[in-house]
């Protein structure tokens, strides 16, 4: 199951979890206050590459501004146009991403599989993704049945209950997409209707079944800002996700470094060069 394309229609139920770093752009993290200021495990003594930020600090966003507001029954996921609860949040686009000493938050892109943000804590990750929805209609019900379908047709099995957003899938998948003789792993499938948006969910390792790694993940989803913005977007199209300027900054330099070091090699002219040898 991969994410949904770019075009109108196209969500399905999300990437098969597991996949390696490639098409990661970003790694954002906040250290503990203990902590700020220290080298992370394994940093050493260098400094952090262009694709990974620890913040020490609060991070200064659009959202430290907004009124606190007291979350009601569902609490959010939250449109950008309403209060929300004021926290210290990554802008990746679309979607303002709750930071945290305890979790790790990954922006993910790739041509053909579009983009999506990646929560991890422990063994633990949710995929999450905002699409643009229809003023006065939901998706969620269309979708979930969807998922269902897709589940079945690869060789799992799904069921519906009830959780902390309503009403969610839960769904036996092969391990190794399309080949059930694999095995099966539980995931979690939850999703939200928003003002001109939906947010979709997926969970897996421990979390997909609840405890105490779900309780900090759902606790991030519950706590994002959807940023709709007021451009037309055909429903079901992926709403745009892309990096802070500090991270695009820094890989801009961080490839641009690359590129100048790729040329500057120092040439001994009296190093062995490469040898051909000719078969007649």
């Amino acid at each position: 199951m991969g994410p949904p394309s770019r075009r109108s229609g196209g969500i399905p139920g999300g990437r098969p979890p597991g996949a390696s770093r490639e098409g990661v752009c970003g790694v954002f993290r906040r250290r503990r206050s203990a902590d700020a200021g220290q080298p992370a495990p394994g940093d050493g003594d260098q400094e952090l590459s262009g694709d990974e930020l620890d913040y020490g600090e609060s991070f200064d966003d659009e959202s430290e501004g907004q009124p606190a507001a007291a979350a009601g029954a569902e609490g959010g996921p939250w449109d950008a146009g309403e209060a929300f609860p004021a926290q210290e949040r990554v802008d990746l686009g679309s979607l303002q991403v709750p930071v945290g000493p305890e979790h790790e938050i990954q922006l993910v892109m790739a041509e053909q599989h579009g983009a999506w943000v990646t929560v991890r804590y422990r063994e633990s990750e949710v995929q999450i993704q905002a699409f643009a929805a229809a003023r006065r209609s939901t998706l969620w019900d269309d979708v979930r049945a969807e998922i269902a379908a897709e589940v079945h047709t690869a060789g799992g099995r799904s069921q519906e209950s009830e959780g902390s957003f309503g009403t969610e899938l839960m769904a036996q998948v092969p391990v190794e997409p399309g080949q059930p003789d694999s095995g099966m792993r539980l995931v979690r499938f939850v999703g939200i209707d928003g003002p001109r948006w939906f947010v979709r969910g997926l969970f897996t390792g421990p979390a997909a079944d609840g405890g105490e790694q779900a309780e900090l993940l759902e606790d991030v989803l519950r706590n994002v800002v959807v940023v709709r913005g007021e451009h037309p977007v055909p429903p079901r199209d992926i709403l745009e996700l892309r990096l802070p300027p500090e991270a695009r900054q820094a890989l801009e330099e961080q490839a641009a470094a690359e590129e100048e070091n790729r040329f500057r090699g120092d040439l001994n002219p009296f190093d062995r060069g490469p040898e051909f040898t000719e078969t007649r």
